[in-house]
């Protein structure tokens, strides 16, 4: 087992604890994928540290095409398959995951796939 630190929770900043209707009252039309979060993270932080360890999952030689469990939030998820798949971090908007869902992640031929969602 290996902690991956790029697979850390999204730093939302001031607005840590709060529900997204908390923030819109404050901050009509916030949304975390196009605006973050002051003191946190940006969606292009995130991507820029998730980018690493899909990098590394595609040319790890010692893993050799084995499987790999990944745990991790589901916002850090949600960007980490859409740059899997090659959507672009801003597409992780579109893929909602839900709490205790799996997700699979693989190959079409050689492309990156996003194999299966919220099973």
């Amino acid at each position: 087992m290996e902690v991956a630190e790029a697979l850390s929770e999204w730093d939302y900043g001031v607005y840590e604890g709060r529900t997204t209707d908390q923030i819109r009252a404050d901050r009509p039309g916030w949304e975390l994928f196009a605006d973050g979060c002051p003191g946190g993270e940006s969606l292009a932080e995130v991507a820029r540290r998730v980018s690493v360890l899909i990098e590394r999952l595609r040319s790890d030689a010692a893993l050799d095409g084995a499987p790999v469990l990944v745990f991790a939030h589901a916002h850090v998820l949600r960007v980490m398959t859409a740059l899997w798949a090659d959507f672009g971090a801003e597409a992780g908007r579109a893929l909602p995951f839900e709490t205790g869902k799996l997700g699979v992640l693989g190959w079409s031929h050689t492309d990156p796939a996003l194999v299966a969602w919220n099973l």
